[in-house]
């Protein structure tokens, strides 16, 4: 990365991005990180520039702002309403006591982000949730290995000649949060957690604020109240295979891995008795969670859908494991299932954990 921004004739769209910046950082210049040779020139990274600025409200952070998720130059797609993809990437960290430079591994951070919207199409917004699968800055003892998706709090949409563009906070999260927002709501989350984490400044040095009991309390009773937002798990384990049906045995065996039983087994009680379907979706099969006044087990196309009455999904909780073996229900004796090992691995392939 170099210090200096490309130069284009048509500045529009960057310029009204300056433009709210310097209502919130009057007279303030801030660092500005450009890659060697921008994506439009072939360059591999995706944004064309990150600024950073000091601010001392909350605690003392460094508050990064992306440029190049929104069209910062002449307008080029035929959304008329949106910029882009309507949004730019912001992310407030915490500034180290004497530190007078902002950490150079988040400009990396925010251009892998801006990265996966790239090659996916999927955007960011406020409520969303993501996992790091590891620390979110590398070779940094830190437990937030998580993160989710917020309206900036001090800049809000702004509407530019190329269309609309939201600024969206990434902040960080432990594990144990990311857990307590897929089974409440991430949105709702971070509001728990704002009185202990002003303006959702990430901090790499904290521990987990579900230790604080108000946090802990506000988190428990808002899943007794609202159940979980989260209607959609994703696996690599998942088989649904069709069996010779003998002697009234099972004719359809389900095969998971144990990692996403255990997500199945947090979220089935905070979906099914709020009236919410659950889905846990695979490369070539999903399995459907409903609950209804009949067991039943419906297979069409790649999608198996399964109907519980309480007392069976009550059974099913206490039934399966996220352990390695077979499992059989009474009330959905046509279904037999199968839990298999979970292994993770790193980047280089090799097994760092196994669940199961």
């Amino acid at each position: 990365m170099n210090d200096q921004a490309d130069n284009d004739s048509d500045t529009s769209g960057w310029d009204a991005i300056n433009a709210s910046l310097a209502q919130l950082y009057p007279g303030q210049e801030p660092r500005h990180a450009a890659p060697v040779r921008s994506a439009m020139l072939g360059g591999g990274d995706p944004l064309d520039g990150i600024s950073v600025y000091h601010s001392t409200e909350g605690v003392p952070h460094w508050h990064y702002v992306s440029y190049g998720l929104s069209e910062l130059y002449g307008k080029e797609s035929e959304d008329p309403d949106h910029s882009g993809y309507g949004l730019e990437l912001t992310f407030r960290l915490r500034a180290l006591p004497g530190e007078t430079e902002a950490p150079s591994w988040a400009f990396d951070f925010l251009q892998n982000l801006a990265r996966y919207v790239f090659r996916t199409g999927n955007v960011f917004r406020d409520g969303h949730w993501m996992t790091a699968n590891g620390p979110i800055a590398l070779d940094t003892p830190t437990r937030i290995c998580s993160m989710a998706f917020a309206s900036d709090p001090q800049l809000p949409a702004i509407d530019s000649v190329n269309g609309r563009v939201e600024f969206v906070q990434i902040v960080g999260l432990t594990l144990e949060e990311e857990r307590a927002a897929t089974r409440w709501a991430p949105r709702k989350l971070l509001d728990a957690l704002l009185p202990h984490m002003p303006l959702w400044i990430t901090d790499l040095e904290r521990a987990s604020l579900l230790d604080l009991p108000d946090v802990g309390a506000a988190v428990a009773a808002g899943m007794a109240r609202d159940g979980s937002s989260t209607g959609h798990i994703f696996t690599d384990v998942l088989e649904v295979a069709e069996l010779a049906r003998g002697g009234g045995g099972a004719a359809l065996q389900v095969t998971l891995g144990a990692r996403q039983v255990a997500d199945l087994l947090a979220l089935l009680p905070l979906r099914l008795p709020f009236g919410h379907a659950l889905t846990l979706a695979g490369s070539d099969w999903q399995l459907v969670f409903e609950l209804a006044e009949i067991d039943d087990a419906v297979l069409e196309d790649q999608t198996l859908t399964v109907f519980m009455r309480p007392a069976t999904l009550a059974a099913f909780a206490s039934t399966l494991a996220p352990r390695e073996g077979d499992y059989h229900l009474a009330g959905l004796a046509q279904v037999a299932w199968s839990v298999k090992k979970t292994l993770i691995r790193d980047a280089n392939g090799v097994v760092v954990q196994t669940i199961g």
